[in-house]
């Protein structure tokens, strides 16, 4: 190949980027009380020196409702948000590779314990648990005990949290901040009928359930240097009967697109535990190209992207503008270093690794020295 196009580089708003592999956040559960640790610095710190585009940082909780688990990194206070940058400083000593934050609110998937623990819901009065809120008292499971309604002083601020902690995050420095509007978390609650059931203004119609979200954005986008670009992570569908759809999520990314949102993360699903998800390589680059046909921001294609020649392919026919990795990433933190030398195209690398190209590949890295970026 004389030319790779997921090697070549983009711009979103003000931030350049090398090239088109995007690292996808992925929650670690190894946070202490929302605070960063060791293991933040271990993990971000192997990830920033992968040769990928963009590095994000897991869901982190704008307010401690708002954790996925106990475990989880929050950006909420003067000790998050120092503990944070502490971990940003270690990493970007050696790399200069731009780092996002993705900034969320569990809702009523909030409250339960970590993957390995099983990650059932830890009810309200059980040790380390505590009262969900989303906008109706809808629980993700029959058998969960059910969340709080959120009133209009709860969502007002709901909302100042998510502002507050995207003023934090570009305190500390961060590129970009990504909210979550995914994976049946606050935000896509809302915007599903499946677990919005209001009857005011936040419920109901499309342009009802897409007001809160849109209003988080705005605030989010108003607290945030204007050059530094806020991108949205959605769910394309709930892959659910009478759930959020592939055309209410295009009906949504123009009300994104038309408010100045700088990129659009197609995911999908995580809504209900009635979900038919049809798995399998790149099954969510449908959501991504029926997106991408409607808007003119930049779109993140994700899931099962895992080869490649698939990835070169994805970005290559127009389907998207970047792939984002997530396991693939943590099964092989080289993986754009692969890629580039099986695409005949070249990546940073540290300096310290420059010696470990296998003889064939040799011309595979450039130095960071080099400031191609």
């Amino acid at each position: 190949m004389t030319h790779s196009t997921l090697f070549s580089p983009f711009r979103v708003g003000a931030l350049d980027l090398r090239n088109r592999i995007v690292i996808a956040p992925m929650c670690q559960y190894s946070a202490d009380e929302g605070c960063a640790t060791d293991w933040h610095t271990i993990h971000l710190g192997q990830l920033a020196l992968s040769g990928a585009a963009l590095l994000t940082i897991e869901a982190t909780a704008v307010m401690p409702e708002g954790r996925i688990s106990p475990r989880d990194l929050g950006l909420w206070s003067d000790e998050t948000e120092q503990a944070l940058g502490r971990v940003l400083t270690s990493v970007r000593r050696w790399s200069d590779m731009p780092i996002a934050i993705q900034l969320g609110h569990a809702g009523r998937k909030a409250s339960v314990r970590v993957p390995w623990e099983g990650g059932r819901q830890i009810p309200p009065g059980e040790r380390s648990g505590w009262q969900t809120v989303a906008p109706s008292a809808i629980p993700f499971a029959s058998t969960e005990h059910p969340p709080v309604a959120l009133d209009r002083a709860g969502l007002a601020t709901v909302r100042d949290r998510f502002a507050a902690a995207a003023v934090r995050a570009a305190r500390i420095g961060l590129d970009a901040v990504q909210i979550h509007c995914a994976h049946g978390y606050l935000l896509h609650q809302f915007l599903s009928p499946l677990s919005n059931a209001r009857d005011d203004e936040y419920g109901g119609s499309l342009e009802n359930r897409m007001r809160f979200p849109l209003e988080v954005f705005d605030a989010v986008r108003a607290a945030f240097p204007h050059e530094r670009p806020v991108s949205v992570r959605v769910s394309g569908t709930d892959w659910a009967e009478g759930g959020w759809t592939i055309d209410e999520t295009v009906a949504f990314a123009r009300q994104l697109d038309a408010r100045g949102c700088s990129a659009i993360h197609v995911s999908s699903g995580g809504l209900t535990p009635a979900q038919q998800i049809p798995l399998g390589p790149g099954y969510q680059v449908p959501l991504a190209r029926a997106v991408k046909q409607a808007v003119g921001m930049p779109v993140v294609a994700v899931g099962l992207i895992t080869e490649f020649e698939q990835a070169e392919s994805i970005v290559g026919s127009g389907d998207a503008d970047f792939v984002a990795l997530a396991r693939a990433m943590l099964y092989n933190p080289r993986w754009p270093w692969h890629a580039a030398a099986h695409l005949g195209a070249h990546v940073v690398a540290p300096n310290q690794y420059l010696r470990s190209a296998p003889a064939p590949h040799r011309d595979v890295f450039e130095s960071p020295d080099a400031k191609s970026r």
